[in-house]
């Protein structure tokens, strides 16, 4: 996967708490057996009308966030089941690092495990951040995992925490399989003991 370090964005706000991984890509598009072609459908049952037009009342719909990297959310995002396939919706999307007060525990291991960025913020840091890329056109935000920081052009900066471990596989662009794979040779020679021991081959 490829690696994250730095990302300077534009961001968009999701001001909405408690969204699911069902809102995130629904159960009906969940049927492909390959990891692409997710995108489309983000936020699938919010983005459309009945007649498949685009609401113009969903903010990921209006202009100014096309393009966005950065997505700004409330409480508890990606909570209920867990499904890859909502990092997997979201990365196609185009967002790579998604900021809000707390994320569902599985959601956020996932996002993770295929290079995304979850940044758990206060609510407070998350409001400020939310009321700006509201109000502002163009408004970026750069995430920076090496110093764990938020920041943006008008003197915000925050700290965020990231397990050392997670942090790391981020900054190398290793998932828990290429992790895995540094050891190979480690392991292969754990095994050829192994046989030579047991007389197994």
């Amino acid at each position: 996967m490829e690696p994250f370090v730095k990302l300077t964005g534009l961001a968009a706000p999701l001001d909405r708490a408690n969204v699911d991984t069902d809102q995130i890509i629904p159960k009906q598009f969940l049927k492909r057996i390959e990891r692409t072609g997710f995108g489309e459908f983000a936020f699938f049952d919010w983005r459309y009308l009945e007649e498949g037009v685009p609401d113009p009342s969903f903010t990921l719909n209006d202009e100014r966030y096309r393009g966005a990297s950065i997505l700004i959310a409330g409480r508890n995002f990606g909570s209920g089941s867990s499904r890859e396939h909502a990092p997997w919706a979201l990365g196609e999307y185009g967002f790579r690092a998604i900021i809000a007060p707390s994320f569902g525990d599985i959601f956020r291991n996932n996002c993770m495990q295929n290079g995304m960025l979850p940044v758990e913020l206060s609510a407070v840091e998350v409001d400020r951040l939310m009321a700006r890329a509201l109000r502002e056109d163009g408004y970026r935000v750069t995430v920076d995992l090496e110093s764990q920081t938020v920041t943006d052009g008008w003197g915000f900066c925050a700290r965020f925490e990231i397990d050392p471990y997670r942090r790391d596989s981020l900054l190398q662009g290793l998932d828990d399989i290429g992790r895995t794979l540094e050891l190979e040779e480690a392991i292969d020679r754990f095994e050829a003991g192994f046989l030579a021991s047991t007389g197994s081959y």
